[in-house]
């Protein structure tokens, strides 16, 4: 991994940081807004990309794993709104998309997963219980997809 972090991501048993961004039709999200039930959110670089595109496509077949665990799902790129709106219709994703564009991956920088170097979010994963707390939290490498089957695992021990 190239560039610095400006924070660590959070760790196990602390609260996630709160933060409020558009969505993919402009409609403001606060992460505290959505405590009461598990929230998965889902850093990734950037929309159309491949690897991107293959692992929401992923969230987006297999939302099964989510519903059934009463989980809210967010996915958080630098990209601008305009462009998540254009990516969520193409891939028919129907989970928010939001918008990290600016200030320019501020929520990336807090959740620690953004890179300066190439001005990108890096595929970070955050599992939260309703509280708010992360319970779960992964970084993968650049060029390597995550497994949904530890979101699943994750989510049951949520239960």
């Amino acid at each position: 991994m190239t560039g610095a972090l400006l924070a660590h991501p959070p760790q196990i048993g602390d609260e996630a940081p709160d933060f409020e961004l558009p969505n993919q039709f402009g409609e403001p999200v606060r992460l505290s807004a959505l405590r009461g039930r598990p929230v998965v959110i889902v850093f990734y670089p950037f929309a159309f990309s491949g690897i991107c595109t293959g692992e929401l496509a992923e969230i987006r077949n297999r939302f099964d794993v989510f519903a059934d665990a009463h989980a809210e799902v967010i996915a958080v790129s630098v990209d601008s709104k305009f462009a998540l709106r254009a990516f969520a219709e193409a891939e028919g994703y129907r989970f928010p998309l939001l918008a990290d564009f600016w200030p320019h991956g501020e929520v990336a920088r807090r959740f620690g997963v953004f890179d300066d170097a190439s001005g990108m979010a890096l595929r970070g994963t955050f599992i939260l219980d309703s509280a708010g707390i992360v319970r779960y939290s992964v970084v993968n490498p650049r060029g390597k997809a995550r497994d949904l089957d530890e979101y699943a695992a994750a989510l049951v021990g949520l239960g």
